[in-house]
């Protein structure tokens, strides 16, 4: 088995990109109620801050900082794919096992970066919030009178996208 080298600091910030499997697919934004309550229901279980986060078709960007002493950001997002397709498949959504017995929607692994100072915080929530502009889904990234400031980052603050296309880009 492959030992990834991944940064582990207890209590930091990390941005994360976690993708679907078949980047075809719009499973995430199809059924962002249900991904919403997932990740509410892992928040509850073990808890994090979602500093900023965009959920775009097939794929999400999420920038959470962790409690201190604790860097487990692997065990959260394993339990919010498992919970999430296991929801799915309770809503009827036909779902394949590999040969693994998983279920075959989300890509095996993530992308993590520890985020090291409030500019790399800064410019990561710039990147959350043009992604949505970069894949088409919306011509600006326009601020909407539903915002909320993130405690601990200088009040920094998080704002919806609002989309100008069928195909919404939505926050969690």
């Amino acid at each position: 088995m492959v030992n990834y080298r991944r940064a582990r600091v207890p209590g930091a910030a990390y941005f994360f990109t976690v993708a679907l499997l078949d980047r075809r697919k719009s499973t995430l934004i199809d059924h962002a109620d249900l991904l919403r309550s997932v990740v509410r229901g892992v928040w509850y279980d073990r808890r994090f801050c979602i500093e900023a986060a965009v959920v775009l078709p097939d794929h999400l960007h999420v920038i959470c900082t962790l409690p201190p002493g604790d860097a487990d950001y692997s065990g959260r997002w394993r339990a919010i794919k498992a919970r999430f397709s296991r929801a799915l498949v309770g809503r009827g959504v036909p779902l394949v096992r590999n040969r693994r017995g998983e279920y075959d929607l989300w890509q095996r692994r993530f992308w993590e970066h520890l985020i090291r100072d409030d500019s790399d915080f800064a410019r990561h929530v710039d990147y959350i919030h043009y992604n949505p502009v970069k894949h088409g889904l919306v011509i600006d990234p326009c601020f909407c009178a539903t915002r909320h400031r993130q405690p601990g980052w200088r009040g920094f603050e998080s704002f919806q996208h609002i989309p100008l296309t069928g195909t919404p880009a939505h926050h969690m």
